[in-house]
């Protein structure tokens, strides 16, 4: 009996994209496309079922699309809460996109393709300060 080849990160999220039945997939894709832009050492796989990017091997965003309104957007700091991290925000976000649910997680939510749109240069800026801000 052959073994079934495992897929690399992208692969598997390329099959996840190719399969997924969301009302917002194009703008799911836009995301994922920005988000990937955004630094070149980040890398992708599927965690919690959808589409989660990487930085230095720790999970860092991740798509949350249980709902069909909307697509959440996870930002976080791997699977483990770190140590030392306050109540508050790690850092200002001066975009306003971000919804801070601790100190060290915040989401931010898109309801439409447009507002992905509206919203792409704040998010490429958010992704690279949270990218900075949590080593």
């Amino acid at each position: 009996m052959a073994k079934s080849k495992k897929l690399s990160g992208p692969g598997e999220v390329a099959v996840f994209m190719e399969k997924l039945d969301h009302p917002l997939k194009r703008g799911v894709e836009a995301i994922r496309l920005l988000v990937l832009a955004a630094d070149r050492s980040i890398t992708e796989h599927i965690k919690w079922n959808a589409p989660s990017f990487c930085f230095a091997g720790d999970d860092r965003i991740t798509f949350s699309l249980h709902k069909s309104d909307c697509i959440l957007l996870v930002f976080h700091r791997g699977a483990r809460a770190k140590a030392g991290v306050g109540k508050e925000p790690l850092f200002k976000d001066d975009t306003g996109l971000l919804e801070w649910l601790s100190g060290d997680r915040a989401v931010v939510k898109f309801f439409s393709e447009t507002e992905v749109e509206e919203k792409k240069k704040g998010l490429v800026k958010v992704v690279k300060k949270w990218i900075k801000e949590t080593p």
